[in-house]
């Protein structure tokens, strides 16, 4: 890919981005480096046998086509969004492309991969102003979609826990009983959103106005945001038109999440080896490792996914030291990297600017909670 697509489609234009943003993100992402790099010196203070020789030479041993594998599994894991994104839009947009859909998730991936934070409301800002429609509406959907994220994931989880020979035939069989505890709370977490969302659904305003006053008394300005995101979250509740569309996006959601533990199956196995040849049950507690890792990243390096990639695989897998980081560091490759040159492709053949979406979405969303006052 040529330097003018990536500047073209990346760099866009720095005098549209405020000030204080760009002193907020240096702040967070010096704060997100020292704390990484805490880790690091821990993770390889541990391991201070670490042969460099040994992970070059398990790297470059590894079977392409699994990898390829994993990328393609990574990719229908994105037109499986875009799928379900369709079938929130079908009561207002039934005609929406899901062509558009599937570059707009391209798109807006490539803004979190290379932007972190700052990219998150890319997607639907490019959906709305795609659709014609208002862009707190698809933040409304945006935040719907994390609940069938997160259900998706549980219930992944709760059958890999009560499946026998599942979490149980784990090399260390003293963590499944910590795994099991977290499965069981990310079931509870998943029940009480549910109850919440039936509560928020049959009375939103009711219910926003509740938390507004809850915490009105910490800030003014977090009550009323909280107030707003619970409103927004009712909005995006009206997008689900009966049990059919329910049973669709819960069907699609699992699915979706169904691929991205396929793909990590396929880069585990890219290796041949046995200490990595990980049943695809057991690799969601890869999955649910490289979740956790991520809330500490830095944009287009990430890093706390990859920490808590290695360490899991090391520690709960007994996977050697040097393997452990060459698969950590090509799962993160292919699950989350590898949408960057197509994302930037399309972004720069639509002539759009990431910086530029980033920073109008993030303005967006402050006019919409600014009109919601």
């Amino acid at each position: 890919m040529s330097d003018a697509v990536s500047r073209s489609a990346f760099l866009g234009s720095a005098r549209s981005i405020p000030p204080f943003m760009d002193k907020k993100r240096i702040l967070a992402s010096v704060v997100v480096f020292l704390i990484l790099a805490f880790l690091v010196y821990l993770q390889y203070r541990h391991w201070r046998a670490f042969d460099w020789h040994t992970f070059w030479s398990q790297t470059n041993r590894i079977k392409k086509w699994h990898v390829l594998h994993g990328i393609l599994l990574i990719y229908f894991g994105y037109v499986l969004r875009a799928i379900r994104w369709k079938i929130f839009l079908k009561p207002v947009r039934p005609k929406a492309s899901v062509a558009e859909l599937v570059s707009s998730t391209l798109v807006g991936f490539t803004g979190i991969a290379l932007l972190g934070r700052a990219g998150e409301f890319i997607r639907p800002y490019l959906i709305a102003r795609r659709t014609d429609l208002p862009f707190s509406s698809q933040l409304a959907v945006w935040a719907v979609e994390r609940i069938f994220d997160i259900g998706a994931f549980a219930v992944l989880m709760a059958i890999a826990i009560f499946l026998p020979s599942a979490l149980q035939s784990i090399p260390h069989p003293e963590y499944y009983l910590r795994f099991r505890g977290a499965g069981f709370i990310l079931i509870g977490l998943v029940a009480a959103t549910a109850v919440a969302a039936i509560l928020i659904g049959k009375n939103g305003e009711a219910a926003a106005c509740w938390v507004e006053s809850r915490f009105s008394h910490l800030s003014s300005n977090i009550g009323h945001k909280l107030g707003q995101k619970v409103r927004e979250f009712g909005m995006g509740l009206n997008t689900i038109h009966g049990p059919t569309s329910f049973l669709m996006l819960t069907i699609v959601s699992v699915g979706m999440w169904y691929m991205i533990a396929l793909a990590y199956h396929e880069v585990t196995h890219s290796y041949g080896a046995d200490s990595l040849e990980i049943p695809v049950s057991q690799l969601l507690i890869l999955i649910f490792a490289s979740m956790l890792g991520s809330m500490l990243q830095l944009p287009a390096v990430g890093g706390g996914s990859q920490i808590a990639t290695i360490t899991t695989l090391s520690s709960v897998f007994d996977v050697p030291p040097e393997m452990a980081a060459s698969c950590g560091i090509l799962l993160w490759l292919v699950t989350f990297a590898a949408v960057i040159p197509s994302g930037l492709l399309l972004a720069h053949r639509e002539q759009l600017s990431l910086r530029k979406l980033s920073v109008e979405s993030h303005r967006a969303e402050d006019d919409s909670h600014g009109s919601a006052a």
